[in-house]
């Protein structure tokens, strides 16, 4: 018995330090990527470092319902949307110069309600528990990752208005590319691309043995795979959004490290879309636990009170750290407490 938990941890920890560097390094090369196409903070954050940091979520929970743990996976996915809000307090505790909220764009509202719309939307198919399935795939599954589409459409459109503002203020101040860097910006973008695609890989490598030992902790010490799934796997696969998150912050690329957290929230409810293909028992929301809308309500509330706020823009600090910051991180450790209860 003891042999098989040390075992279960000690393959956790290792597929874990795999997903973390892998993530992390997914996260540079995709950074690259977006930087060499000229896209913008705001645009980068939502859609391709989310979907970036946000690939352990997807390959582990996949991993999980194919291994019959669906409690398991929509823990992750909902535990992983808290963890990404207890960042957003942490690197506003961590950056002493000035309110990263505050330096972050209005447009990011747009981003924080589509992660609260599809969480929401997640919480209401799980406490219906009557989804019924199409072609292998459940209705629920299938509305959330229509309304993200739609959603990252109008986030699209959005960001394109204000890259050609921005491209008119370059050429009217003269600060127009260079055509003979052409060659060079190919042969960048050539070896981010290279660089992605292997990250992703050793992605795809870890995260089933980071469900399979994950799940083999829950079963051996008697805790629900709901409550292993909220904390443990989510933390550990949020990971590259703490270490992205941070990164950008240092760098002064607010708008990339904000964009990237709730990026990340709406993409993991589109991510119930590939879990609930991999679970062909029965409809996945039929099948996890109720615990989990209070997971998702909960993630909500945090949600709401990251994004009043960035809606609300003052200078001071309170002692050490925002009354926001401070409500986000204690209601994340209440959160857990009242799902562990």
């Amino acid at each position: 018995m003891v042999g098989s938990m040390f075992t279960a941890w000690a393959v956790f920890l290792a597929s874990a330090a795999v997903i973390v560097y892998a993530g992390t390094k997914l996260s540079r090369y995709g950074d690259q990527i977006a930087d060499l196409t000229g896209l913008g903070g705001l645009w980068i954050g939502v859609v391709l470092m989310a979907g970036a940091t946000s690939l352990p979520e997807v390959f582990t929970t996949v991993s999980a319902s194919l291994l019959d743990a669906p409690d398991l996976a929509a823990g992750d996915l909902f535990g992983a949307c808290m963890t990404n809000m207890l960042t957003l307090g942490l690197i506003d505790l961590m950056h002493r110069q000035k309110r990263v909220w505050q330096q972050a764009a209005f447009e990011h509202a747009l981003s924080a309600g589509l992660a609260m719309f599809l969480t929401g939307l997640a919480a209401f198919f799980i406490l219906l528990g009557q989804d019924v399935k199409h072609g292998g795939i459940g209705l629920g599954s299938m509305v959330l990752l229509l309304f993200y589409i739609l959603g990252m459409r109008v986030i699209f459109r959005q960001e394109s208005v204000k890259r050609r503002q921005r491209e008119q203020e370059k050429v009217v101040e003269g600060q127009v590319s260079e055509e003979e860097r052409g060659p060079t910006k190919r042969e960048g973008l050539k070896r981010a691309a290279v660089g992605f695609g292997l990250g992703a890989v050793a992605l795809l490598i870890a995260a089933p043995f980071l469900a399979s030992s994950a799940n083999q902790i829950a079963e051996q010490s008697g805790v629900s795979a709901t409550f292993i799934g909220t904390s443990l796997v989510a933390i550990t696969t949020s990971l590259p959004e703490l270490v992205t998150a941070i990164a950008a912050v240092r760098l002064g690329a607010f708008d990339l490290a904000v964009g990237n957290l709730f990026g990340s929230n709406a993409f993991n409810m589109a991510a119930f879309f590939f879990v609930d293909v991999a679970y062909q028992s029965e409809p996945l929301f039929n099948a996890v636990s109720d615990a989990h809308a209070l997971t998702a309500l909960w993630g909500i509330l945090m949600m709401s009170v990251a994004l009043m706020g960035i809606i609300y823009r003052v200078e001071k600090r309170y002692l050490l750290i925002e009354p926001d910051s401070l409500a986000i991180i204690l209601g994340y450790c209440l959160g857990l407490w009242l799902l562990f209860q």
